[in-house]
């Protein structure tokens, strides 16, 4: 099986830790919202075109082989919703058809007395058809890499025929592994972040832009 060993190390828009990020002022968002965002990391607008750059390396890579696209849910929508139209774009001005199929999957972990020891994958279409399939797999963030490296597992007992993933956002976090998606979009500071259909408690998803959440924002929200 063609796997994700022979890696291309693209660039990726790196935010620095010390990015002040874009005044809330510059833009409009949701007036229940207000008081509850510290400020706008990355507007919609670098969004997409960072989106649009991904989907031209993801076709040059795949050499406009038909894809099998797994969108895990719920944070990743609008990311793989954006990345498949501009997918379906590059095809349609291309001189050979793509075939893309969306399938959509969540993961669900269940917990022994210590700690998150099983991952289940809810949803989505017989995973045995992934057989002999090249699967992209769309994710919002990554993180530690652990949930990412527990599905790729899962999905590599179907003897797909490759698996990339493509990953809007990379935290520097502490507790990393060193994880990294074959795509990614933006690599960000430890920041608790909101928006772009990233929630907290079901929250937030409707912002257009990814912005960092205030201390009043999640004790409001907090359950």
């Amino acid at each position: 099986m063609l796997h994700r060993k022979l890696r291309l190390h693209r660039r990726i828009s790196e935010i620095k830790d010390n990015w002040p990020g874009y005044d809330l002022n510059l833009f409009t968002y949701p007036q229940h919202y207000y008081g509850d965002l510290e400020y706008v990391l990355l507007p919609r607008g670098i969004i997409v075109d960072r989106i649009e750059r991904l989907a031209k390396d993801i076709m040059k890579d795949l050499g406009y082989c038909d894809i099998l696209i797994l969108c895990v849910l719920k944070g990743g929508y609008k990311f793989c919703m954006d990345l498949v139209e501009h997918l379906k774009n590059i095809s349609r001005n291309s001189d050979r058809f793509v075939s893309m199929k969306v399938d959509f999957i969540r993961l669900k972990f269940c917990r022994n007395d210590e700690a998150m020891d099983k991952m289940q994958i809810i949803g989505g279409d017989d995973l045995s058809t992934l057989a002999g399939k090249n699967v992209l797999i769309v994710k919002d963030l990554v993180g530690t890499g652990r949930t990412m490296k527990a599905l790729l597992s899962s999905i590599e007992k179907y003897k797909p025929n490759m698996i990339k993933v493509a990953s809007l956002l990379v935290k520097r976090t502490p507790g990393s592994d060193g994880f990294r998606p074959d795509y990614a979009g933006f690599e960000i500071p430890n920041l608790f972040v909101v928006g772009y259909a990233l929630g907290y408690n079901e929250y937030f998803r409707d912002l257009n832009h990814i912005c960092v959440i205030s201390e009043h924002g999640k004790e409001k929200y907090r359950v």
